[in-house]
Protein backbone atom coordinates (compact mmCIF):
# COMPACT_ATOMS: atom_id res chain seq x y z
CA UNK A 1 0.00 0.00 0.00
CA UNK A 2 1.28 3.51 -0.77
CA UNK A 3 2.02 5.87 2.06
CA UNK A 4 -0.68 8.38 3.05
CA UNK A 5 -0.28 11.73 1.28
CA UNK A 6 -0.31 15.19 2.81
CA UNK A 7 -0.20 18.88 1.98
CA UNK A 8 0.76 21.96 3.96
CA UNK A 9 -1.05 25.30 3.73
CA UNK A 10 0.70 28.27 5.32
CA UNK A 11 -1.62 31.23 5.84
CA UNK A 12 -0.50 34.80 6.41
CA UNK A 13 0.49 38.07 4.79
CA UNK A 14 3.55 38.16 7.07
CA UNK A 15 5.01 35.11 5.33
CA UNK A 16 4.47 36.47 1.82
CA UNK A 17 5.89 39.88 2.74
CA UNK A 18 9.08 38.34 4.10
CA UNK A 19 8.53 39.76 7.58
CA UNK A 20 8.26 36.26 9.08
CA UNK A 21 10.23 33.21 8.05
CA UNK A 22 8.23 30.00 7.66
CA UNK A 23 9.83 27.24 9.72
CA UNK A 24 6.64 25.24 10.16
CA UNK A 25 6.73 23.58 6.74
CA UNK A 26 10.27 22.33 7.39
CA UNK A 27 9.26 20.94 10.77
CA UNK A 28 6.17 19.25 9.38
CA UNK A 29 8.11 17.69 6.50
CA UNK A 30 10.64 16.18 8.92
CA UNK A 31 7.97 14.80 11.24
CA UNK A 32 5.87 13.34 8.42
CA UNK A 33 8.93 11.66 6.92
CA UNK A 34 9.56 9.88 10.22
CA UNK A 35 6.10 8.30 10.25
CA UNK A 36 5.74 7.50 6.56
CA UNK A 37 3.31 10.22 5.50
CA UNK A 38 4.42 11.75 2.21
CA UNK A 39 4.28 15.55 2.07
CA UNK A 40 3.40 16.16 -1.59
CA UNK A 41 2.65 19.87 -1.74
CA UNK A 42 3.10 23.09 0.23
CA UNK A 43 1.34 26.38 -0.47
CA UNK A 44 1.43 29.86 1.04
CA UNK A 45 -1.64 32.09 0.77
CA UNK A 46 -2.43 35.60 1.92
CA UNK A 47 -5.00 36.57 4.54
CA UNK A 48 -7.66 36.55 1.85
CA UNK A 49 -10.84 34.54 2.54
CA UNK A 50 -11.44 33.46 -1.06
CA UNK A 51 -7.83 32.35 -1.49
CA UNK A 52 -7.87 30.38 1.76
CA UNK A 53 -11.17 28.64 0.98
CA UNK A 54 -10.07 27.75 -2.55
CA UNK A 55 -6.73 26.36 -1.35
CA UNK A 56 -8.30 24.32 1.45
CA UNK A 57 -10.89 22.78 -0.86
CA UNK A 58 -8.33 21.98 -3.56
CA UNK A 59 -5.88 20.37 -1.15
CA UNK A 60 -8.35 18.38 0.93
CA UNK A 61 -9.78 16.76 -2.19
CA UNK A 62 -6.36 15.80 -3.51
CA UNK A 63 -4.52 14.58 -0.39
CA UNK A 64 -5.24 12.30 2.55
CA UNK A 65 -4.26 14.90 5.14
CA UNK A 66 -3.98 18.70 5.05
CA UNK A 67 -2.15 20.73 7.68
CA UNK A 68 -2.58 24.50 8.03
CA UNK A 69 -0.65 27.01 10.10
CA UNK A 70 -1.56 30.56 11.01
CA UNK A 71 -4.64 32.70 11.40
CA UNK A 72 -6.33 31.28 14.52
CA UNK A 73 -5.33 33.97 17.02
CA UNK A 74 -7.43 36.73 18.67
CA UNK A 75 -7.02 39.61 16.20
CA UNK A 76 -9.26 40.76 13.35
CA UNK A 77 -6.94 39.35 10.69
CA UNK A 78 -7.08 35.85 12.18
CA UNK A 79 -9.67 34.48 9.77
CA UNK A 80 -8.63 30.89 9.23
CA UNK A 81 -11.33 29.27 11.40
CA UNK A 82 -14.10 31.11 9.57
CA UNK A 83 -12.59 30.15 6.22
CA UNK A 84 -12.39 26.48 7.16
CA UNK A 85 -16.05 26.54 8.17
CA UNK A 86 -16.93 28.17 4.86
CA UNK A 87 -14.88 25.61 2.91
CA UNK A 88 -16.81 22.77 4.55
CA UNK A 89 -20.15 24.56 4.43
CA UNK A 90 -20.73 24.42 8.21
CA UNK A 91 -21.45 26.97 10.91
CA UNK A 92 -18.99 28.37 13.42
CA UNK A 93 -19.45 29.73 16.92
CA UNK A 94 -17.86 29.85 20.36
CA UNK A 95 -17.87 26.28 21.67
CA UNK A 96 -18.32 25.46 25.33
CA UNK A 97 -15.33 23.14 25.71
CA UNK A 98 -12.99 25.59 24.01
CA UNK A 99 -14.39 28.46 26.07
CA UNK A 100 -13.82 26.46 29.26
CA UNK A 101 -10.19 25.81 28.35
CA UNK A 102 -9.59 29.52 27.83
CA UNK A 103 -11.55 30.57 30.93
CA UNK A 104 -9.55 28.26 33.18
CA UNK A 105 -6.26 29.34 31.61
CA UNK A 106 -6.88 33.06 31.99
CA UNK A 107 -8.20 32.57 35.52
CA UNK A 108 -4.92 30.88 36.45
CA UNK A 109 -2.86 33.65 34.88
CA UNK A 110 -5.00 36.46 36.27
CA UNK A 111 -5.85 37.80 32.81
CA UNK A 112 -9.30 38.68 31.54
CA UNK A 113 -11.09 36.51 28.99
CA UNK A 114 -11.85 39.37 26.63
CA UNK A 115 -14.03 39.31 23.55
CA UNK A 116 -10.88 39.23 21.43
CA UNK A 117 -9.48 36.23 23.29
CA UNK A 118 -12.84 34.51 23.06
CA UNK A 119 -12.41 34.51 19.28
CA UNK A 120 -9.96 31.66 19.80
CA UNK A 121 -12.85 29.51 21.09
CA UNK A 122 -14.76 29.82 17.81
CA UNK A 123 -14.78 26.31 16.34
CA UNK A 124 -16.53 25.05 13.19
CA UNK A 125 -19.38 22.60 13.71
CA UNK A 126 -18.26 18.98 13.82
CA UNK A 127 -14.58 19.73 14.46
CA UNK A 128 -12.39 17.98 17.02
CA UNK A 129 -10.10 20.07 19.20
CA UNK A 130 -6.31 19.82 18.93
CA UNK A 131 -4.53 20.11 22.25
CA UNK A 132 -2.31 23.14 22.83
CA UNK A 133 -0.05 22.55 25.85
CA UNK A 134 1.81 25.82 25.28
CA UNK A 135 -0.86 28.54 25.41
CA UNK A 136 -4.08 26.47 25.74
CA UNK A 137 -6.04 28.02 22.82
CA UNK A 138 -6.86 24.92 20.75
CA UNK A 139 -6.49 24.10 17.11
CA UNK A 140 -9.02 21.80 15.49
CA UNK A 141 -9.48 19.03 12.96
CA UNK A 142 -12.38 19.06 10.53
CA UNK A 143 -12.53 16.16 8.11
CA UNK A 144 -8.96 15.64 6.90
CA UNK A 145 -7.88 19.24 7.60
CA UNK A 146 -5.83 19.96 10.71
CA UNK A 147 -5.85 23.64 11.64
CA UNK A 148 -2.98 24.81 13.82
CA UNK A 149 -1.32 27.93 15.15
CA UNK A 150 1.43 29.75 13.29
CA UNK A 151 3.70 30.25 16.31
CA UNK A 152 6.37 27.57 15.76
CA UNK A 153 6.48 26.18 19.31
CA UNK A 154 2.69 25.82 19.39
CA UNK A 155 2.54 24.43 15.86
CA UNK A 156 5.13 21.79 16.73
CA UNK A 157 3.21 20.73 19.86
CA UNK A 158 -0.02 20.46 17.86
CA UNK A 159 1.67 18.41 15.13
CA UNK A 160 2.89 15.96 17.77
CA UNK A 161 -0.66 15.59 19.05
CA UNK A 162 -2.22 15.15 15.62
CA UNK A 163 0.30 12.57 14.38
CA UNK A 164 -0.64 10.14 17.16
CA UNK A 165 -4.14 9.94 15.64
CA UNK A 166 -3.26 9.43 11.97
CA UNK A 167 -2.52 6.33 9.91
CA UNK A 168 1.22 5.97 9.33
CA UNK A 169 3.09 4.46 6.41
CA UNK A 170 6.64 3.28 5.78
CA UNK A 171 9.23 5.86 6.84
CA UNK A 172 11.40 7.32 4.09
CA UNK A 173 15.10 6.47 4.42
CA UNK A 174 17.98 8.37 2.86
CA UNK A 175 21.72 8.16 2.30
CA UNK A 176 24.02 10.67 0.66
CA UNK A 177 27.41 10.90 -1.05
CA UNK A 178 29.52 14.02 -1.44
CA UNK A 179 31.12 14.03 -4.90
CA UNK A 180 33.90 16.48 -5.75
CA UNK A 181 32.66 16.91 -9.31
CA UNK A 182 30.14 19.29 -10.86
CA UNK A 183 26.65 18.23 -11.88
CA UNK A 184 27.54 18.41 -15.56
CA UNK A 185 30.11 15.66 -15.04
CA UNK A 186 27.87 13.30 -13.08
CA UNK A 187 24.52 13.84 -14.83
CA UNK A 188 24.74 11.01 -17.40
CA UNK A 189 25.91 8.19 -15.08
CA UNK A 190 23.53 9.38 -12.36
CA UNK A 191 20.60 9.20 -14.77
CA UNK A 192 21.59 5.65 -15.74
CA UNK A 193 21.79 4.65 -12.07
CA UNK A 194 18.37 6.16 -11.37
CA UNK A 195 16.93 4.09 -14.23
CA UNK A 196 18.56 0.99 -12.71
CA UNK A 197 16.79 1.68 -9.39
CA UNK A 198 13.35 3.04 -10.39
CA UNK A 199 11.96 2.41 -6.89
CA UNK A 200 14.39 4.95 -5.40
CA UNK A 201 14.63 8.71 -5.68
CA UNK A 202 17.96 10.30 -6.66
CA UNK A 203 18.60 14.00 -6.03
CA UNK A 204 21.67 16.07 -6.87
CA UNK A 205 22.41 19.24 -4.90
CA UNK A 206 25.38 21.33 -6.05
CA UNK A 207 27.82 23.16 -3.82
CA UNK A 208 30.82 25.41 -4.36
CA UNK A 209 33.96 25.41 -2.22
CA UNK A 210 37.19 27.29 -2.84
CA UNK A 211 36.19 27.95 -6.43
CA UNK A 212 35.53 24.26 -7.17
CA UNK A 213 32.12 22.77 -7.81
CA UNK A 214 30.79 19.55 -6.29
CA UNK A 215 27.52 17.68 -5.81
CA UNK A 216 25.79 16.11 -2.86
CA UNK A 217 23.81 13.16 -4.19
CA UNK A 218 20.96 12.00 -1.96
CA UNK A 219 19.23 8.67 -2.48
CA UNK A 220 15.83 8.10 -0.85
CA UNK A 221 13.57 5.11 -0.53
CA UNK A 222 11.66 2.88 1.87
CA UNK A 223 13.65 -0.36 1.32
CA UNK A 224 16.92 -0.31 3.28
CA UNK A 225 18.46 -3.15 1.28
CA UNK A 226 17.76 -1.47 -2.04
CA UNK A 227 19.14 1.77 -0.68
CA UNK A 228 22.36 0.05 0.39
CA UNK A 229 22.70 -1.58 -3.04
CA UNK A 230 22.27 1.75 -4.80
CA UNK A 231 24.89 3.38 -2.59
CA UNK A 232 27.38 0.60 -3.40
CA UNK A 233 26.88 1.32 -7.10
CA UNK A 234 27.07 5.09 -6.53
CA UNK A 235 30.36 4.81 -4.66
CA UNK A 236 31.75 2.60 -7.42
CA UNK A 237 30.78 5.17 -10.06
CA UNK A 238 32.28 8.07 -8.12
CA UNK A 239 35.06 6.83 -5.82
CA UNK A 240 36.48 9.31 -3.35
Amino acid sequence: MPNPSAAMLVIGDEILSGRTRDSNTHHLACELTKVGIDLREARVVADDPDAIVAAVNALRERYDEVFTSGGIGPTHDDITAECIARAFGVGIDVRDDARQLLAEHYARTGAELTEARLRMARIPEGARLIDNPISVAPGFTLGNVHVMAGVPSIFEAMVASVLTKLAHGTPLLSQSLRIERGEGDIAAPLRALAEEFPDLSFGSYPFQRDGAFGSNVVVRGTDAARLDAAMVRLNALFPA
